[in-house]
């Protein structure tokens, strides 16, 4: 493995539904120093997170860091495996996530109701995660406005509410957001964060304040894929007019 040139490749992982496949959109970044992970996939979604990364020629081993925009189950579900299979895998979080990602605090939505859910073969991945979770070493503790070393330079974005340490992303270079769950898009628009998943809507709402101003191209959604259609007009939109969102 010898990357030359830095890329920002979407992945495209499924969640298993009642109703068919959801998709999923974690990151995978390239740049001079190996590979960077941002987010993880649902639980259970280990083999095809492999799978695809092989059909990239990306193997396990390229990964050097995981970067983590929040707790949430579909997004570290596979953090506690990637931890297994790569000696020395970096984790990269928000300092307002670190209690919850290391097992000091317990997951916020990962309430019984949510549990109940689950398969069985699922629930006892989970498990195995939360057992996981105190062996977990963060290498590296994120804050709003961090400018990191990675795809040119990538803006850390903190924009609580859906969860405390919840983080976007800003590829200057490619004027590209990764708005994580900050940011969804349904039926072809872009819209705010699910209220059934954001537990502290009203400051979800106000972040995305921090989101406006910035030039635009493209913003990916962990739900809803990417959106085009004049990204900063509609952030600006749904900052001024919450109630939209």
């Amino acid at each position: 493995m010898n990357p030359t040139n830095p890329s920002i490749t979407v992945l495209p992982l499924h969640i298993p539904t009642p109703t068919g496949k959801s998709p999923i959109h974690p990151v995978l970044l390239r740049d001079e120093d190996g590979y960077t992970l941002v987010d993880t996939g649902m639980i259970g979604q280990f083999a095809e997170l492999e799978s695809t990364l092989e059909g990239m020629n990306v193997s396990l081993s390229d990964i050097k860091r995981v970067i983590v925009t929040h707790q949430d189950i579909d997004h570290i579900g596979n953090l506690g495996a990637l931890l297994d299979a790569i000696p020395g895998l970096e984790v990269w979080a928000h300092a307002d996530e670190i209690p919850y990602l290391t097992g000091a605090q317990p997951l916020i939505k990962f309430t019984p109701e949510r549990r109940a859910m689950l398969p069985a073969p699922i629930l006892a991945l989970a498990d195995q995660l939360l057992m996981q979770l105190p062996e977990i070493n963060i290498s590296r503790t994120l804050a709003d406005g961090d400018i990191l070393p990675l795809q040119g330079g990538t803006q850390v974005i903190h924009t609580p509410g859906h969860t405390p340490g919840h983080l976007c992303l800003y590829f200057g270079e490619q004027q590209f957001l990764l708005a994580a769950d900050e940011l969804r898009v349904v039926d072809d628009e872009l819209v705010g964060p699910a209220p059934p998943a954001t537990p502290d809507m009203p400051e979800a709402l106000r972040s995305l304040k921090k989101l406006t101003g910035l030039k635009l191209d493209k913003v990916l959604c962990y739900h809803g894929g990417e959106y085009t259609k004049e990204p900063e007009q509609r952030i600006a939109e749904l900052a001024d007019n919450p109630e939209e969102a």
